[in-house]
């Protein structure tokens, strides 16, 4: 129990730092399969399939509550060593990867999966300016139906190994907003400030709706590919994982570049790592 709420909280972390995936993170976990299967499955497996998302769910949420200033401040003031150790969590996840094609022959269509799929990570890190454009969220209907839909994207591209939800959300405008939002709601939650609880829900309630309903679809998307393709779906997915780090080095501000925290990075980096190969596996 205690292990899944962490595992959780290292998803719910990687799905609020741009360029990380928590997708990646629960690949490197080992366990992606098993959330995919019970998301599909929640109906005729419910009480097994709710033993793992319930401490999943809850690790994610608090994660991304409780952290979501921390990672604010460290990727404003420390974005050096701070992006070092993510790319350490998501390089940590490569000896998983590369034991689930191990025996398999290469051959050119797996070439083409993983060259296609590194590309598109790194057409994402070139896209667009790093903290994107501020989203109008004032209240109303269509800016609800908005926040909808860019939920459901969001939660495709979270669930998907390598590709990084919350650089979706900051190449649509709202990731900043969402950020902030989530916490002026903690702010008001310990004001009890009920205007400013409602004000905040107004913007998380719709966007959250369309992040659990983008997840159960995507979820069934990508138990039919693995269905029909599993080996060439694992060869995508380790070319968007060797190139996540990529992408988040070229998103990194290197104004503060030093050999101090470039040594504390490759620190940061070690631990990424560290931490990752424990929490990976069965």
């Amino acid at each position: 129990m205690i292990k899944k709420l962490l595992q959780g909280m290292v998803v719910g972390i990687a799905n609020i730092i741009p360029g990380v995936s928590g997708g990646t993170m629960m690949v490197a976990m080992g366990l992606y399969d098993k959330l995919i299967h019970a998301i599909t499955h929640l109906k005729s497996e419910f009480k097994n399939s709710m033993k793992l998302l319930i401490p999943i769910f809850i690790g994610a949420g608090a994660a991304i509550v409780i952290l979501s200033r921390l990672f604010e401040f460290l990727l404003e003031n420390y974005p050096i060593p701070t992006n070092f150790a993510f790319c350490g969590l998501i390089a940590g996840s490569l000896p998983f990867i590369f034991n689930k094609v191990k025996g398999h022959s290469v051959s050119t269509g797996k070439i083409i999966a993983f060259l296609i799929f590194f590309g598109i990570v790194i057409l994402m890190a070139l896209m667009g300016d790093t903290n994107g454009k501020a989203a109008d969220v004032s209240f109303g209907i269509v800016n609800a139906i908005k926040l909808f839909g860019v939920g459901v994207v969001a939660a495709a591209t979270m669930v998907v190994p390598g590709v990084s939800g919350s650089m979706m959300l900051m190449l649509l405008g709202y990731y900043d907003t969402i950020l902030k939002t989530i916490n002026h709601l903690m702010d008001a939650v310990v004001a009890f400030d009920m205007n400013g609880i409602l004000a905040q829900c107004g913007v998380l309630i719709p966007f959250g709706i369309g992040v659990v309903i983008g997840i159960f679809l995507i979820a069934k998307l990508i138990e039919f590919i693995f269905s029909k393709a599993e080996i060439h779906a694992y060869y995508a997915i380790i070319g968007l994982i060797i190139a996540s780090p990529i992408a988040i080095l070229l998103k990194t501000d290197w104004s503060a570049f030093s050999v101090v925290t470039l040594l504390i990075g490759l620190v940061t980096f070690a631990a990424g790592w560290f931490v990752a190969s424990k929490l990976g596996g069965e």
